[in-house]
């Protein structure tokens, strides 16, 4: 059986890249699963483009901190989309890139705001 983590982009308007788990198959895998959602028109960047349709979506295993899949609808949602597919190849917790400075204002500074959503799902007791 292949290890790949499965990574797609529709190449549509706005674009969509999904990786990894949906979030019905990461409910019924039997992990505890915190969600956490950032809607595009909170990034300064899609605000300025004009394309503030879309969010992101981050599916994360509450026990051991790793990202089991996401799904970026917005613009640049098929290239950003590649950066997780990374973390989640990496083996590495997401807390580790919670605090990663991205240049600003660019699409793909969304992806710390969404992993610090999954912090804020944890504090909350999720």
């Amino acid at each position: 059986m292949s290890k790949r983590i499965p990574v797609y982009g529709l190449f549509t308007d706005p674009p969509l890249g999904r990786v990894g788990l949906s979030e019905k198959a990461a409910l019924a895998s039997g992990r505890r699963v915190l969600k956490a959602t950032r809607e595009m028109s909170r990034i300064s960047r899609a605000k300025e483009m004009g394309e503030t349709k879309g969010f992101a979506k981050l599916l994360v295993d509450a026990d051991t901190d790793l990202i089991l899949g996401a799904a970026i609808l917005g613009p640049g949602g098929d290239e950003i989309i590649n950066m997780f597919a990374t973390i989640m190849h990496s083996g590495i917790p997401c807390r580790h890139y919670r605090e990663v400075v991205l240049v600003h204002p660019t699409v793909s500074e969304l992806m710390p705001w969404v992993l610090d959503g999954i912090r804020e799902v944890m504090e909350a007791g999720a």
